[in-house]
Parts: C-alpha cells; structure tokens; sequence
C-alpha cells in the first residue's frame, strides 16, 4: 500500500517506485520524523472505555496517549476542536464498522497509523458504524456523521469496510469535510457471498466518487480500482510496513526435532487457506517439519470447527502447534526462529504478513494468487504454486523442508526485496502526506496550519 500521482498510462509497479521515492520528502514534511515506532496495547480503563492506551516505544511505560476511538471524547478533539485555525495537529476522523481493535490487516493498519499520528503532527479518532447485518449499518449514517460533524475534521477518513454504508449519505449531502477514502478491498468486498457483492459493489464505487483521493494498500488494489474505472491520478497506494516488533525470546526451537519449522499467521477463515495447508502439509513424512499457526480461531466459528477436526486426524498428530492471537513480539519470534513462511491465500489485497516474513529473511510459499505475485517471485524469493494445487503446495514445502541451501538462497532474496519496502514510519509519512496533499487541492486556505 503506497502511492502517489502517477499518469494515467502508467503501471502499478512504476506508481510504487514513485511513492517510494518520495518518502522521505514526505517524512521531512511530517512532525518529528525520526520518532519510535509504537506499540499497541488493547488496555481499557472500563467497561465503556472508548480509548486504546499507546505505549511510546522509549518513553517509558508510565507516558500514554490516548488515541479516541468511536468518536469518543477527547480535549484535542473536542465538538469544534478539529476546525480551530490555531490547532497545530491535523484533525482527522476515520469512519469505520464495528470494533476497531479487531485483530484483521485492515483494523491493525488503522490503529497503526492512529499510533504514529502524533509524530506526524495529527490525530485520529474513530467512528463506527454498528456492525450488522447487510444492509442495516446503513441505518446509523445519520447518527454517524452527526457525531463525525460535532469533531469539525479537517479530513472524514472512509474506510472501505464501511464505505457501502456512507454512500447515500454521502450522495445526499454535502460532506462537512473533504473526504478521503482508506481501501483495504475492491469494491464489493472480499469475503461476501456473490449477491452481496453484486449489492454492495455499485454503492462502493457511489462512496468513492464523493472522495477526493483514495488511499489503498496495494498495487493489486491500485490495479483493479482503475479495472473499475477510477482514474489512476485519484490513486495513492500506501503498503503496510513491514516490520512488526522486536522478537521475544523463548521461540527458538520450532523445529521440534524435525528437518525445518513453517509459520503460518493468518486468521481462520477460508479464503487464508488454513484447510489447504493442512492437508499439503500432512502429506509430507512425519519427521520432515513442524508447522506453526498463529491467528484468531474465531473468525468464522463454522470454518474454525472444521480446521480443529482436521487437526484431530492421525496424519497431523503432534506436527502441528497452534498459537491462537499472539503479541506482536511473539509473532516477531515466530519470523525470526522459523525456516519459511506459507500462507495459501485465495484472496488478499495485500498480505502484511508475507512482507512482514520476508523481512525477516524468510521464503514465503503461497498460491499464484491476491498480492503474494506482486511481492515475490517464484524461484527469487517464493515457491508460488497454482491456485487450488494442493499436490503443488506439498511439494513446495517439501523442496524447503529437504534444502537448507535452497531456503538459505530464497530467504536472503526476500530480505533484500523487503528492505526495499518502507516501514510502518515510512508508511505513515506516505499516509498523511497524501492526506496533506489532497486537502492542498480541497481547501482554499494555506495548509500550512496542517505541518
């Protein structure tokens, strides 16, 4: 996810190689560029807490901002806060569905950009749309963007989640702020039936013509939005970043005696694969590797019932570890101990956690399918199978198994291509650059208040 104005001629690839080359431009713009990276903590003071407590990586632990969620209040962003010409932070709300503590990529990327807002001179805070059943989010848009307009904004960060939900509020009325959409998906989502989709694609694309610039995380993205017929110029793509933490300690030996140690971090839910792999992975000898999975087993409680009576089955006894939802600093132990990566996902717009394992000089193994193609190459720095070959997924795995050299060659390449990727700084240098930028074109006034 990284962008910047490109030709309307021009490839996904090249739009990157832009956006990258302008991060520190970008960075040198934003509030205290060489700031630590945050850690995130799902801490609540009560029951109705609406705050999520940010630990400043150096600061010590007793030093906490409190970054609002759901709108909640908040002295910087007090009702009339946000427009004050004198305040110096670029006040932005993000509307959103549901929770937005939610362990997904999307939800993990806001609240990490929501972390690394004050080092960039801004700040966010949430608004929800009640998570509901198709199409009755809708409903709430009026109570919503009462609450979005008492915050006075400077920006109404939309959230793709949640963008079929604001389209005909939007459509009806003038927004109170310029808009900004934030995609994690293609219009008409992801992980919908096929009649949802066809219902919810068209009010996708209504929300985002109302918006001024869209920021997505991928090329993949980038590539199907202009397939859709937005034009590329609207376009920025800004990629997660790929470090996670520093790794915690007591992880070393995943192996468990065998040959090699795979990671798997993914969410139980069918498009991530998890069924696929399992049945790849147990036609490989007992003693030949160990396989990790880390990730929410209850995403999709009917697809989680099916992965625990296929782990139940012989083939699979005691060769596979499951985690559940670890801390970052536990994931991060998982990449630095293990000896490849697989994750053979369906769909992904993005894939953080293949960018974040290939940083850590790990191979990934995955489908020819999402954004895996756009991250590595098959044979450089991946073993990239076709779609639904689970005979073909074996036999990747077994290569890795079986070939230290092998593993040693992909790893090394896949640290170097994602080194070339920013981190989750960076990132936010790229994010609240290109929301700087749109608003130099949507307000008349100097946006020098906004640096």
């Amino acid at each position: 996810m990284g962008m910047h104005d490109v030709g309307a001629g021009q490839g996904g690839g090249q739009a990157g190689r832009d956006g990258m080359s302008r991060v520190a431009e970008v960075a040198d713009r934003a509030k205290n560029p060489d700031a630590q990276t945050a850690r995130l903590s799902n801490a609540r003071s009560g029951p109705e807490a609406d705050e999520l407590a940010i630990h400043l990586a150096g600061h010590g632990t007793g030093q906490l901002e409190r970054v609002p969620l759901a709108a909640a209040e908040d002295p910087g962003l007090a009702e009339g806060g946000g427009g004050d010409v004198n305040d110096p932070h670029l006040s932005l709300c993000l509307v959103t569905l549901g929770d937005p503590r939610r362990m997904t990529g999307g939800y993990l990327y806001h609240l990490r950009m929501a972390a690394a807002a004050p080092r960039h001179g801004a700040r966010i805070a949430f608004a929800s749309f009640p998570d509901r059943r198709f199409p009755l989010p809708a409903i709430a848009a009026p109570r919503v963007f009462d609450r979005v307009a008492r915050l006075r904004p400077h920006a109404i960060l939309l959230d793709s989640i949640a963008a079929a939900f604001a389209a005909p509020w939007l459509a009806a009325r003038a927004p109170t702020a310029p808009v900004i959409g934030v995609l994690h998906q293609q219009p008409g989502g992801i992980d919908h039936g096929a009649v949802r989709t066809r219902l919810q694609a068209p009010l996708d694309r209504l929300a985002y013509r109302r918006a001024s610039v869209l920021i997505v995380a991928s090329e993949l993205l980038a590539d199907q939005l202009v397939a859709a017929g937005v034009a590329r110029e609207r376009i920025r793509v800004v990629p997660p970043g790929r470090d996670v933490a520093e790794p915690a300690a007591g992880q070393s030996d995943l192996r468990a005696g065998r040959q090699a140690a795979f990671v798997c971090v993914a969410n139980w839910i069918e498009r991530k694969g998890i069924l696929e792999l399992l049945d790849a992975f147990a036609r490989l000898a007992p003693d030949m590797a160990t396989l990790h999975l880390a990730g929410d087993e209850e995403g999709d409680p009917a697809y989680a019932r099916r992965v625990r009576r296929r782990l139940a089955s012989p083939d699979l006894a005691r060769r596979v570890v499951v985690h559940g939802v670890l801390p970052r600093e536990e994931v991060a132990g998982l990449y630095a101990h293990a000896d490849a990566f697989v994750l053979p996902a369906f769909r992904e717009p993005y894939g953080t956690v293949w960018g974040e394992a290939m940083a850590f000089g790990l191979p990934v193994v995955g489908w020819r399918a999402g954004n895996l193609p756009y991250l590595a190459d098959d044979g450089r720095e991946a073993l990239i199978v076709p779609t639904g070959d689970v005979d073909g997924l074996a036999r990747a795995l077994e290569l890795l198994a079986i070939d230290p050299a092998l593993r040693n060659r992909l790893g090394e390449a896949a640290h170097r291509r994602a080194s070339a990727r920013p981190t989750w700084d960076q990132a936010a240098a790229l994010f609240f650059g290109a929301i700087r930028e749109a608003l130099e074109g949507a307000v008349d006034e100097p946006v020098s208040r906004f640096t």
